[in-house]
């Protein structure tokens, strides 16, 4: 039996549109409508527009369930396209020490950093990793997030890489948010193979990355391209043989040193960049020219307190920016979706439209997943969110407050009560 739903007299629909990223001042284009109206079959969207438009086309309503959400704006459900949500422990030590003027080196002899996480999580249980998943997809989903990025790399192993990707296609399974799995064993070097890069990045294509490939735990293969983790051409080797395999590639990329990592995500055609604090003028013309998403990571700049990725620049120059949390508990202890809109617009000098583009539709771009997702048209899997006020642009102007009241996924309400 077909399930039908319309969602009628919204104060405002907010979206961007299209099946791919928009680039540069395609970003501001967003359609508004005044009293608009979303008409769903099972789960996907048949009509979008004002809601004298919409309900003169669906007809006979018998059967339909019908939401009124006068007083309400709606806009897509948030895409957030990086998150290390699988982990086991907390650094709040570390944190602290940081804020206290504390150096990486010093942090690490404290013993903190990735290697303090990945200890932990190798101690977790795959079920201790999934309850603890499934716990922070709630925070996510109550903030507005209806497809989210996770990846791997705290095991840098392969017993444990793969502990954490099965906790994550579990989690995609049981929850409301979809969860795109990414394998991130190039995160660090191990212990083990300490002065032998070459060596581990030679271990996960041989070992690790076939073993993922075959079990179908990870759509995507990434790396953190920095000065002293994996250099460029080491992450060149993993990402081509990555893709050779058949991932799709995204890049931890120019976020302390400017090494070269936005040229090569262009090169190698990954479908994002993420950081890009200190990217190359060439790096951002190189992506802006290859179509790779820009994916841009606010509050882990705020968390420590770090200049901002050029996001004006980047986008002046025609790239594609998209806005993620980087939900970790080491640099981004936060996965506060209202932080990040108003770092974007405040801090990052982005327009409320250009806000709205790149924690949307944009985001679903840096996650392969544009064409069904991240905007509100027909034939699009109708995740949306209601808003708290009339008009989206509070998702800035509120700044910092979380004004979702009820999430949409698939056409289903699975968060919030009815308006």
């Amino acid at each position: 039996m077909v399930t039908r739903i319309l969602i009628e007299h919204a104060s405002q629909i907010a979206t961007p549109r299209g099946r791919s990223a928009r680039r540069g001042s395609e970003m501001r284009q967003i359609q508004e409508i005044a009293d608009g109206a979303i008409y769903i079959e099972d789960g996907i969207i048949k009509e979008v527009g004002p809601t004298d438009q919409v309900t003169a086309a669906v007809g006979d309503l018998q059967g339909v369930e019908v939401v009124n959400a006068a007083g309400h704006s709606i806009v897509p459900g948030f895409v957030d396209s990086h998150t290390h949500y699988i982990f086991g422990g907390y650094r709040p030590e570390e944190f602290l020490a940081r804020l206290e003027g504390a150096g990486y080196l010093e942090i690490m002899k404290m013993g903190g950093g990735i290697q303090s996480t990945v200890n932990a999580t190798k101690a977790c249980s795959e079920q201790e990793l999934y309850r603890l998943g499934l716990q922070r997809l709630d925070e996510m989903l109550a903030q507005g997030v209806t497809t989210m990025e996770g990846k791997s790399g705290y095991g840098l192993d392969l017993d444990c890489e793969l502990k954490q990707l099965r906790a994550m296609q579990q989690t995609d399974r049981d929850h409301p948010v979809e969860v795109v799995p990414t394998y991130l064993g190039g995160h660090a070097v191990p212990p083990e193979y300490r002065g032998d890069p070459d060596g581990y990045v030679d271990f996960m294509i041989k070992e690790v990355l076939p073993r993922v490939k075959e079990l179908g735990l990870a759509t995507f293969c990434d790396v953190f391209c920095e000065d002293s983790v994996f250099s460029i051409e080491q992450s060149r080797r993993l990402l081509r043989a990555a893709q050779e395999m058949g991932f799709g590639l995204k890049m931890h990329a120019d976020e302390i040193v400017s090494l070269g990592g936005a040229e090569l995500a262009a090169e190698l055609g990954a479908v994002s960049a993420d950081h890009l604090l200190m990217a190359s003028d060439l790096g951002i013309a190189k992506l802006a020219g290859a179509g790779t998403v820009a994916t841009l990571l606010p509050s882990t700049a705020f968390c420590l307190a770090h200049p901002y990725a050029p996001g004006r620049k980047m986008i002046d120059a025609g790239c594609a920016v998209a806005l993620a949390s980087d939900y970790n508990p080491g640099s981004c202890f936060t996965n506060s979706i209202p932080l990040i809109l108003a770092l974007a617009g405040i801090h990052m000098h982005l327009s409320i439209e250009e806000v709205l583009t790149g924690a949307t539709l944009n985001g679903a771009a840096a996650v392969g997943r544009a064409d069904r997702i991240g905007s509100l048209e027909p034939g699009k899997q109708a995740d949306f969110l209601l808003l708290r006020y009339p008009d989206y642009r509070f998702l800035v102007y509120h700044s910092g407050v979380n004004i979702v009241e009820q999430v949409y996924k698939k056409g289903r309400l699975v968060y919030g009560g009815r308006p």
